[in-house]
């Protein structure tokens, strides 16, 4: 990957309120400039995607919601399809394990 070519020139010193603020005077090279200004721009552009995608995301929600689904397990479901089958099996059986040494597994609950 090529390395951005930086001229540095002597730094400005700016007076404002009694400090002494040093404002370096960097100049790019064009070739480093224009890389730049492509990723500020891809940036900017998958951000303004982002901020789409989340405002459909919450729609989506939204009419579920409406639709008399519940939105909080709605997002735990998401949760959990987006992980690994086995990650998943290893904490539900984890968490088992806890609610059974707590006295809050299904079992024992029932039996009360």
């Amino acid at each position: 990957m090529p390395r951005l070519a930086i001229l540095a020139q002597a730094p400005l010193f700016i007076e404002s309120s009694k400090k002494r603020v040093e404002e370096p005077n960097v100049q790019l090279q064009t070739s480093a400039k224009d890389q730049l200004r492509a990723f500020v721009s891809r940036i900017e552009r998958l951000e303004e995607e982002k901020a789409a995608l989340s405002a459909d995301l919450k729609e989506v929600y939204a009419e579920a919601k409406g639709n008399g689904f519940d939105v909080k397990a709605l997002r735990k479901l998401i949760s959990i399809r987006k992980q690994d089958d086995n990650k998943r099996r290893e904490e539900e059986m984890i968490l088992a394990t806890y609610l059974h040494a707590l006295g809050m597994d299904a079992e024992e609950s029932e039996a009360a």
